[in-house]
């Protein structure tokens, strides 16, 4: 299995910036495809972005593309959500999750993740 921890979270306004990061604990976080996923209150999780164990394919939810970067450094068993030009409706809880390490290709399904961080909140004001 593989620990995993969020960061970077933070109160930031509209239009701002932010980088979470998500740091793994283990030997095989270089080989699962990894996840960020998001919860605002009273709402079901949702998919934000996806990366597979190499790094080279990325896949997006429609409302965060152009805006968000998920990226991972396997050196450092590390991932990353680069988030600019935030709003609002950005603001939730942001979890990052790991797939099975049998599955190395993106996925935008949360039942497809087999370990899950803590969470950080991220809150964007108007």
């Amino acid at each position: 299995q593989v620990q995993l921890v969020e960061s970077g979270g933070g109160l930031v306004q509209a239009g701002g910036s932010l980088r979470l990061s998500c740091a793994a604990s283990g030997r095989t976080f270089g080989r699962r495809a990894m996840g960020w996923f998001r919860q605002a209150p009273e709402e079901e999780r949702e998919f934000v972005a996806s990366i597979d164990w190499t790094g080279d394919s990325t896949y997006y939810a429609d409302s965060v593309k152009g805006r968000l970067t998920i990226s991972r450094d396997n050196a450092k068993n590390t991932m990353y959500l680069q988030m600019n030009s935030l709003c609002p409706e950005d603001t939730a809880v942001y979890y990052c999750a790991a797939r099975p390490l049998v599955s190395r290709s993106t996925s935008d399904t949360a039942g497809d993740y087999a370990q899950w961080g803590q969470g950080t909140q991220v809150t964007v004001s108007s």
